[in-house]
């Protein structure tokens, strides 16, 4: 029989929190109720709130600032379902402080195991609570202020839902092939596209759009023990974080590469740019640069050799904590499709500054290298380079 943890603030959603638990039997599984509320709970409990709360401190039930109680009981329930191994899928409820606190658990959770949140904000923008995770969010179009019509009919759906949806977990068909994550833009999607066509054969090969939040999923998938591997073609993330472009993965990019030792094949696809929204939303600092309108939506800025410079230290410097194998190739006629003789980011300069730093910076041993190549990074030559290099490492 699978086993759903449901979680919500007994203390004031405790009719809700019953209700599902009943639906959740109903619909032929196993039901542990936790409690992460802050007061005195409405219903039966499985897990406490006090028992949750021991996993930070408990004295997080003793405050009488709520807002700063919510907050530090978020921290604890996502110790307590860390170290909780016992289930097969979560169902949260919640309006804010309910759905702050359950979603941090969920973040932590492996990406695949079923999650879903029923919650008042669920209508809205999302992106705080679900961030690079697998959350599913269904609006409880009423608040929970008691049982009702509509509130009866939408829980008794997500718990059906989520009993489903560990039914189907467990039943699914295992991946034999390993498992690779890859980064790309548009501007290095021929380098991508011809490094999976040769590894496809071997390898499940997990693309991500270097958007910020697709590096970070790809390095949440690495540090959950999903992905076998990595071909980082397209770091360009690093511009973004370093010089104030929206699409910065923050400053764990690399992080997952030293904590898990997986093989990792790196590049430096697209850190000719840093992106901006539409032109007219570039910083008035930056005004006077080298900006390209990639679309309406998206300009791109050049970046030059002191930034260059200072993306191949930061670079080498993640690089150098990693005790995996680690392979970085250079592309030494170009970083994208932008910086081509003739094309509008062809910056010689600021490419030889980039790969000197690397190359300067790099601690070079037997298991961390550094190739320079004379191809541009969309080369057939190029990618295949990659493709054998991750070859190599991983066998």
């Amino acid at each position: 029989m699978k086993c759903v943890l449901i979680v919500g603030t007994a203390d004031t959603k405790g009719e809700e929190l019953d209700y599902l638990r009943t639906q959740v039997v109903e619909a032929g599984a196993r039901a542990i109720l936790v409690d992460v509320g802050i007061g005195e709970p409405q219903c039966s409990v499985d897990v406490s709130r006090h028992q949750v709360a021991e996993h930070l401190e408990p004295a997080i039930l003793e405050g009488r600032d709520r807002g700063v109680a919510v907050a530090r009981m978020g921290e604890a329930f996502e110790k307590f379902v860390a170290s909780f191994a016992d289930f097969d899928a979560i169902l949260g409820i919640g309006g804010g402080g309910g759905t702050s606190i359950v979603t941090r658990g969920m973040r932590a959770l492996p990406i695949g195991l079923p999650k879903l949140v029923v919650s008042t904000l669920a209508s809205g923008n999302v992106a705080h609570y679900v961030d690079v995770t697998d959350i599913a969010m269904i609006p409880s179009v009423t608040d929970f202020a008691g049982l009702n019509r509509v509130s009866r009919v939408i829980l008794r759906n997500a718990a059906h839902a989520i009993v489903g949806m560990a039914g189907a977990s467990a039943s699914r068909s295992q991946q034999l092939k390993p498992s690779i994550g890859m980064t790309m833009f548009g501007v290095t999607t021929p380098c991508v596209t011809k490094v999976v066509e040769q590894l496809k054969g071997h390898y499940d090969c997990l693309v991500f759009h270097a958007t910020g939040t697709g590096g970070r999923a790809m390095e949440k998938l690495a540090d959950s023990g999903q992905l076998d591997g990595l071909v980082d073609v397209t770091t360009t993330e690093i511009c973004d974080l370093l010089f104030d472009g929206v699409l910065s993965a923050g400053e764990d990019r690399l992080g997952a590469v030293a904590r898990s030792r997986i093989p990792y094949v790196g590049s430096v696809g697209a850190l000719d740019m840093v992106n901006f929204g539409a032109m007219d939303t570039v910083p008035e600092h930056c005004r006077g640069r080298l900006l390209y309108p990639h679309n309406p939506q998206v300009t791109l800025m050049r970046t030059t050799v002191s930034e260059c410079r200072a993306i191949g230290e930061w670079i080498a410097a993640k690089l150098n904590l990693c005790d995996g194998p680690v392979r970085f190739l250079i592309p030494e006629k170009g970083v994208s499709a932008l910086d081509v003789e003739g094309g509008a980011f062809f910056d010689p300069e600021a490419d030889a500054a980039l790969f000197d730093s690397l190359e300067q910076g790099l601690r070079q041993n037997d298991r961390r290298r550094l190739m320079r190549l004379p191809f541009h990074i969309n080369d057939a030559q190029f990618a295949a380079a990659l493709a054998d290099s991750f070859i190599a490492i991983a066998d």
